[in-house]
């Protein structure tokens, strides 16, 4: 009888263990690669290892995470056989593959790739030496922004209709409207502030206190604008921030002063391999000639450096190379657009799951979130931040000292009129109104039947 209990409790034991095991941890393989996979003490960290988090959080399931054996991401050898992480995910040896594996079609007949979790490219890097400054036509514009060239065009407008103005209604700039010779133009208004800006004086000048005024805010103004202008454009002819003399894929191949190469049997190195392009074709036989492809990507990174060298890659990889090393720099052009996948067994039953996670956080930015984090740009130029162009907030303080400037010239104007037209109306005996009135109607009349009368003599001389 205790021979039967005790059998009944060994079963029960049994059963209630088998009951509250959960499924085994799934075996992930990786590589370490910045910012992907990385070590920090016994621990492995990168936005691989964040992203495989978030998968598991979201699914449910526990994982062991190794490194690759043979540190390689995946390439077939002269067998046809796998190695690298996917020869692990093939034999077995790992349940899924997570790292920058690019999706291409000879993995996908082996192994499930699941929906990019990442967009990339190939480009090519070299060192800042290398680069020369990209000159442009308008690039004595970029001192300034847009906001700030419209606010000084505005600025050079109302300044000059302010002291066409003031020099029409002030007194003191002419005695008789319709005898003295009027020299105060629109058009010599405009002139006018146009020889300040040069800081060349344009005369003749304004003779009354409100026209002096207006005139010697405008030159503050134009001495202010033209110290921000140079200081901003000497600073931009310094600036370390440079073009890479190299645009393009074409005109890499086309010229042979600059060696170039990529990881030797990577997904880059196959793309130049298989391409029909001509470009592309001769830039592969370059490589295979000089014997200038590397063994990783830290190598390529390395030889970037050095100089000399451009390093052709994945441009995710690649902008964290300009991000970590300042005299590196990144071609514009990007070529060949791929993604970065998970790799699984075929017909492994989590891949469907695998891929609906990973839309789940592209579309609520946690990928967005997880690549600025991982890519943040800690190279920063010598000297601070690069030069960027002058924004219109930044002197706002000036632009309201000209406005202030020019309503108390017309002011001022305004009130030595009121002066004069106040004491000729007591000697007329009229009220102080119908003099102002006819006084300013007077000014611009006569102005009128003078241009037209220099007019008129131009034409007969």
């Amino acid at each position: 009888m205790k021979a039967l209990i005790g059998l009944v409790v060994c079963a029960v034991a049994l059963l209630s263990g088998c009951c509250t095991a959960g499924p085994a941890a799934l075996s992930i393989t990786t590589i370490l690669q910045e910012p992907y996979t990385m070590t920090q003490g016994s621990e492995l960290e990168g936005y691989c290892i964040d992203l495989l988090a978030e998968i598991a959080k979201k699914l449910g399931f526990k994982y062991n995470v190794h490194l690759v054996k043979d540190g390689k991401f995946g390439r077939q050898d002269e067998s046809g056989n796998w190695l690298g992480m996917i020869g692990e995910v093939v034999r077995g040896e790992a349940d899924l593959a997570v790292a920058a594996l690019t999706l291409t079609a000879t993995r996908e007949l082996s192994v499930e790739m699941s929906t990019p979790f990442m967009q990339t490219g190939v480009g090519f890097i070299l060192s800042r030496d290398l680069g020369s400054e990209e000159s442009h036509f308008v690039s004595f514009l970029f001192p300034f922004s847009t906001e700030m060239w419209v606010g000084v065009l505005v600025a050079f407008l109302v300044t000059g209709l302010c002291i066409y103005l003031v020099s029409r209604i002030s007194p003191c700039e002419w005695a008789d409207p319709e005898t003295d010779e009027y020299s105060f133009t629109l058009l010599h208004s405009f002139w006018y502030i146009t020889g300040a800006l040069t800081l060349q004086g344009a005369g003749p000048h304004p003779k009354g206190l409100s026209g002096r005024i207006i005139s010697a805010i405008w030159w503050v103004f134009a001495v202010v604008l033209l110290a921000c202008y140079f200081s901003n454009f000497n600073s931009m002819l310094r600036s370390d921030t440079k073009h890479v003399s190299v645009m393009n894929f074409d005109e890499l191949a086309r010229q042979d002063v600059i060696d170039y190469g990529t990881v030797e049997g990577g997904s880059t190195y196959n793309f130049f391999k298989n391409s029909n392009n001509p470009t592309y074709r001769h830039i592969f036989q370059h490589m295979e000639r000089k014997k200038s492809c590397v063994a990783s990507v830290e190598e390529g990174n390395r030889r970037a450096q050095e100089g000399n060298y451009a390093f052709i890659g994945e441009a995710a990889s690649l902008d964290l190379a300009v991000a970590r090393y300042c005299n590196l720099i990144r071609s514009s052009e990007v070529i060949a657009m791929r993604g970065y996948s998970i790799a699984a067994p075929l017909g492994f039953p989590m891949m469907k799951n695998i891929t609906v996670a990973i839309l789940q956080l592209s579309e609520s930015e946690e990928l967005a979130y997880l690549q600025n984090k991982w890519w943040a740009n800690s190279c920063m130029p010598e000297g601070g931040q690069a030069p960027q162009a002058l924004q219109a907030h930044l002197l706002r303080g000036l632009f309201m000292l000209l406005a202030l400037g020019c309503g108390l010239g017309l002011l001022i104007a305004l009130l030595e009129l009121a002066s004069k037209a106040r004491d000729q109306a007591k000697d007329q005996k009229k009220s102080c109104c119908s003099v102002l009135w006819a006084e300013l109607s007077q000014r611009f009349r006569s102005g009128r039947a003078n241009a037209g009368s220099e007019t008129s003599d131009k034409s007969k001389a």
